[in-house]
């Protein structure tokens, strides 16, 4: 299992959301590129990137501090938010990004998924940011009637191998993981599966790797990190040793 520190950005700064809401901002630095090298030099080997800024707005906003990140840490990144073309896509790619993380636009445009996927394989990743089992887009602001669990079979036919599972309620509140939703995600896909929202604690990390039978690749932790409430370098032993 790969532990993802998150970085997340807008204007340029480094900050974390509470529960996807944009006037629950915290603050944790203004150089998204130094965030990145602390975090590697913690050990990390993935960082999880996402454009606040772009999700919100639909369109890229911080794609040069991106790739700033991508050409001097040796780490690999994910990247969304606010990717809406294959220009984008490509871009980012060519740009040293490992995984391109897509979202509101394939919940949209399917097709869009479908010739992605055909171009790029396993670079690309999808986002499931979810409320109540129900997909959220649009930078967490419209929530659609779509349900999680009826939207990744759909997923898994066209041949995505990366979902990202996002709980918005647990987001940025430091009380858990949603297992129960995490693990009936798991149970309907053989899609390698990333788990995000509400990481807390080492007891946290242990009891997603147990998951990882079930096809937990991942989990994303950003918050907790930041607040001191999670070592990184603890969980990276753990998921070692376990």
């Amino acid at each position: 299992m790969i532990i993802f520190p998150a970085i997340d950005i807008k204007n340029g700064k480094v900050v974390r959301l509470i529960q996807g809401k944009f006037d629950s901002v915290t603050e944790y630095g203004n150089d998204p590129l130094a965030m990145a090298q602390h975090w590697e030099n913690k050990g990390a080997t993935w960082i999880h990137v996402v454009d606040l800024d772009g999700a919100k707005e639909g369109a890229m906003k911080n794609t040069a501090v991106i790739l700033k990140m991508a050409h001097n840490v040796k780490a690999a990144l994910q990247v969304g938010g606010g990717i809406r073309t294959k220009e984008d896509i490509a871009k980012l790619i060519d740009g040293g990004v490992s995984r391109v993380i897509l979202g509101t636009k394939i919940v949209e445009e399917k097709t869009f998924l479908k010739e992605s996927l055909s171009l790029w394989k396993d670079k690309i990743a999808v986002s499931l940011d979810c409320s109540n089992g129900r997909v959220l887009q649009k930078g967490w602001t419209s929530q659609t009637n779509i349900k999680a669990v009826d939207f990744i079979p759909e997923l898994e036919r066209l041949g995505l191998k990366c979902l990202i599972y996002t709980d918005i309620a647990k987001d940025g509140m430091l009380c858990g993981p949603n297992f129960e939703a995490l693990e009936e995600i798991l149970n309907i896909t053989k899609i390698p599966v990333i788990a995000s929202g509400g990481i807390s604690s080492l007891e946290d990390i242990k009891k997603l790797h147990l998951l990882e039978k079930k096809g937990l690749v991942g989990a994303i932790t950003g918050k907790a990190i930041y607040e001191g409430k999670l070592d990184l370098k603890e969980a990276l032993k753990i998921i070692k040793i376990c």
